[in-house]
């Protein structure tokens, strides 16, 4: 799937903190990705997150292209384990997207939690020994 976006000027930015497991989730989803692009249906709320190494976008299914919100900066090595939340920085090109952005962090653990369900794994598992200190 190819998708070209487009983003209209920036409007606000602010600091946020992303749960670890919704995190990790989306990373270890991502790394399956042989695209390097993760397209996540939110079904519930009609929008579609599109995840790369560098941010989360969300388009609006009725506005196809434009990107309304964009999760960025993730300062993953500023934790002290995996289970501790992310920080990033979150931008608005679009007014009065407070109850989006609410709605967004609450569906998008539930569309990469279906997604999970869904995927099929190929091949063998490969397991990796580290030598242990004694």
């Amino acid at each position: 799937m190819e998708i070209t976006c487009y983003r209209d000027p920036e409007i606000y930015r602010e600091i946020r903190h992303l749960p670890a497991n919704t995190y990790n989730l989306a990373i270890t989803l991502l790394k399956r990705c042989s695209t390097r692009h993760l397209f996540v249906p939110v079904r519930a709320m009609q929008y579609m997150a599109i995840i790369d190494n560098e941010e989360f976008v969300f388009i609006d299914g009725e506005r196809k292209c434009w990107i309304d919100i964009a999760w960025c900066n993730f300062r993953r090595e500023d934790r002290d384990a995996l289970n501790q939340p992310v920080a990033y920085e979150t931008i608005y090109y679009r007014e009065n997207m407070s109850e989006i952005m609410t709605r967004l962090q609450r569906e998008l653990p539930l569309a990469l939690q279906s997604l999970v369900n869904k995927t099929k794994l190929d091949g063998p598992a490969r397991i990796i020994h580290f030598p242990a200190n004694r």
